[in-house]
């Protein structure tokens, strides 16, 4: 299905520049596996001519001509498949390729979600610029209504302290101003973390111990899960060790700010509301912060 033609088209991307598009885009780029992810969720996905490395979801994104990787975007390929439009990712993609491609007259549109409310907005607006403005609307409607759902069942439940791990050897986290802080606050979490400064910034186990969540989520691989396991039971005089409140969530779900963040959503609220009936069992609640 083409988009619907129509007039000049204006918007303010996330890094706060104007874009303004002559006609709804017909050639699109992404670069981003979450911008992918976006662009088919708004109904553009049949305008999608280049990915980078990992865009695989939906399955037809497989398909389609890689311009990148997370070690850089290939410009001379972006180029080469003449689009009217690209959509960066502010914190994932070098700020001095995207800036090339401005300069070399690409229209360029930076993304940057940092809330939940960030999401269904950013559907819109790509919808907007692709013509798709009813398949746009249409999933960034279901996706209020599906994270207004889980913030009526989870976010008022008593407060747990959680420390999220990326999954890596370092103990790598997430500030407040990181998108799945969002989530960890609806589903009634608490980020012991969330006033560190910097997005994901990097811990020493001093700081665990200091902060003793009484969970530890991480985000990974499923193979990777015995080791990462293991490594936390080396520390039995943590909170989150000793009742063992350790959870592994799929990192396709939790690291991509797309739709499917909700997925992941639903097994982080699912993981804390075992921890809390455990508790509950033992005579000890959560604490309440808010």
């Amino acid at each position: 299905m083409l988009p619907v033609a129509r007039a000049e088209i204006s918007l303010r991307d996330d890094a706060g520049r104007a874009l303004t598009l002559a006609s709804p885009a017909r050639r699109i780029v992404s670069l981003a596996p979450n911008v992918t992810e976006l662009l088919y969720a708004a109904g553009a996905g049949n305008l999608v001519v280049g990915v980078v490395e990992y865009s695989d979801y939906p399955e037809a994104a497989k398909r389609i001509a890689r311009v990148g990787s997370g070690a850089g975007i290939d410009i001379e390929a972006i180029v080469a498949l003449h689009p009217d439009l690209v959509i960066a990712w502010q914190t994932g993609n070098p700020s001095w390729q995207v800036e090339r491609l401005v300069r070399l007259g690409v229209p360029v549109f930076v993304t940057e979600p940092r809330h939940l409310d960030d999401i269904p907005r950013l559907l819109e607006k790509l919808g907007q610029l692709a013509g798709m403005n009813a398949a746009a609307d249409r999933s960034a409607s279901d996706f209020r209504r599906r994270s207004a759902q889980l913030r009526a069942r989870y976010a008022t439940r008593p407060t747990l302290t959680v420390f999220y791990q990326i999954l890596d050897s370092s103990l790598l986290t997430v500030n407040r101003d990181h998108l799945i802080s969002d989530v960890i606050q609806l589903c009634g979490g608490s980020n012991v973390f969330g006033d560190f400064p910097g997005l994901t910034p990097q811990l020493d186990m001093e700081s665990v111990m200091k902060k003793n969540p009484e969970v530890i989520l991480a985000s990974g691989y499923e193979p990777l899960w015995p080791e990462w396991r293991e490594r936390w039971k080396k520390w039995p005089m943590l909170s989150a060790v000793k009742s063992d409140d350790l959870f592994l969530l799929p990192a396709d779900l939790m690291d991509r700010q797309s739709p499917r963040i909700l997925e992941g959503a639903e097994k982080m609220c699912v993981a804390l509301e075992r921890a809390r009936k455990k508790r509950k069992t033992s005579g000890r609640s959560g604490v309440h912060l808010k």
